[in-house]
């Protein structure tokens, strides 16, 4: 089982909304003192919790109270506490945090200064932070991190956490900082969701809802944005922002499991989903992935736009494309159109149905499919080479082959070439490649 995270964020994410939700799903608050004490820098906060009502429901607040003596000195003195990437780096890098926490904490800090920097008009390196608070922000972040580790959610091979995360809310109005008046979304968050193309809409709330520290911290461990994926929900945390909204000011972690879940989704349908972890008792004989089906009724299109329409959606890749004979209303012959692809791709299928034919609306499933593994192998026919698509079951040394088909195209180019009937060509491709491998 992979255990998996997500980030649905209706009031959007800032770095005390994360610890806030961490801490609900069982994170110990003194473990992160404790760990974030390594940072050297526990005398200029203080991180506390407490349960609060937002709207009637109740979440989990941190505060994170700066120690706030400096203000009583020059402006000199106060300008210590600016500080720039390369020192929070190197903080971080000497606190001896848990590997994963100590690699995202730089990750994240990274992505925030690289958007700050491209702001700015300025290098990472010389990006200093006072927009959201050097302390705040150290803490916010590195104490995610921490979080998330302790958790125990899995990694891909790149090391990234398999947390996913919702579309955000804009927000809007304005927000002081140090530059003074600034338009909601800040131009850091907003060239943080350019930097991942975050999907992106407006709830009418006209505030500060995603702030810096937390769109960095999604918009650098988060694999994907949009709908959930396909998981089993264990427990769901509840983080606490800080003024009252109206709708409840809550961001919500999900924690659950996911048996065929990737790092990431595959844009091929050859992509094969990694089952090793399924226990006996379940199904092992193929492995799952997700897929989306789009399905509309058409009744009053030229037939010949429909071979236009198959190759349009092919080329938005679409995996299968297909039609049934339809009887409709008014005793109407149509057709039932349906398109299958992967849900990355589902957007651009559908945008295809809606400017190539005379559809109104366009239904959307998400289903599980099972699917063999297989792979492509060449092999020598009298008149040319021809592919030929091999798929199994199971794992090295009980592999078990169950299907063998040579492509069609190659069959048929050498069929034209050679005069030859396309079923020769095949029976001759599936002969060589059983003499091959018998």
């Amino acid at each position: 089982m992979n255990k998996i995270a997500y980030l649905q964020c209706p009031t959007g994410i800032s770095g005390d909304m994360c610890l806030g939700a961490l801490v609900s799903l069982g994170v110990p608050v003194e473990y992160l003192i404790e760990k974030l004490n390594g940072l050297g820098i526990e005398q200029e906060y203080q991180l506390r919790t407490e349960l609060v009502q937002r709207n009637g429901q109740q979440a989990t607040k941190v505060h994170v109270d700066l120690v706030d003596d400096h203000h009583h000195h020059d402006r000199e003195h106060s300008h210590h506490h600016t500080r720039h990437l390369p020192e929070i780096e190197e903080m971080i890098i000497k606190a001896g945090l848990p590997a994963w926490a100590e690699a995202w904490s730089l990750a994240v800090f990274q992505q925030l200064a690289v958007a700050e920097g491209a702001v700015h008009g300025i290098a990472p390196e010389k990006v200093h932070f006072h927009e959201v608070g050097a302390v705040d922000a150290i803490v916010d972040i590195v104490g995610t991190c921490l979080g998330l580790d302790w958790l125990g959610i899995e990694s891909n091979e790149e090391g990234w956490p398999l947390l996913y995360c919702s579309a955000f809310p804009t927000g809007g109005g304005t927000v002081r900082a140090a530059h003074g008046q600034m338009a909601v979304p800040v131009p850091a968050v907003l060239k943080l969701w350019e930097m991942r193309g975050c999907p992106v809409y407006s709830n009418g709330i006209d505030r500060e809802l995603v702030t810096p520290t937390g769109a960095a911290i999604a918009t650098t461990l988060a694999r994907d944005f949009g709908s959930p994926p396909a998981i089993t929900i264990k427990q769901v945390g509840l983080g606490a922002g800080t003024i009252n909204l109206p709708i409840p000011n809550i961001l919500r972690l999900w924690l659950g499991e996911s048996v065929s879940l990737q790092s990431n989704f595959s844009n091929s349908e050859d992509t094969i989903v990694n089952l090793e972890n399924l226990s006996d008792s379940e199904d092992t004989t193929a492995n799952l992935e997700t897929i989306s089906v789009l399905e509309t009724q058409i009744d009053d299109l030229n037939p010949q736009a429909i071979g236009y329409v198959f190759e349009a959606l092919f080329a938005a890749g679409a995996v299968d494309v297909f039609t049934q004979a339809i009887g409709m209303k008014k005793s109407r012959p149509g057709i039932l159109l349906t398109v299958i692809c992967h849900p990355e791709n589902l957007l651009s299928c559908e945008a295809v149905l809606f400017s190539e034919t005379t559809t109104l609306g366009i239904r959307r499933t998400t289903q599980q499919r099972a699917i063999l593994q297989r792979e492509i192998q060449q092999v020598e026919t009298e008149y040319g080479k021809v592919r030929v698509k091999i798929a199994w079951n199971g794992q090295s040394p009980e592999k078990v082959i169950v299907n063998v088909q040579p492509e069609y195209e190659d069959c048929a180019e050498l069929a034209r070439k050679h005069n030859i009937p396309w079923r020769e060509i095949q029976r001759l491709a599936l002969q060589r490649w059983y003499l091959v491998n018998g």
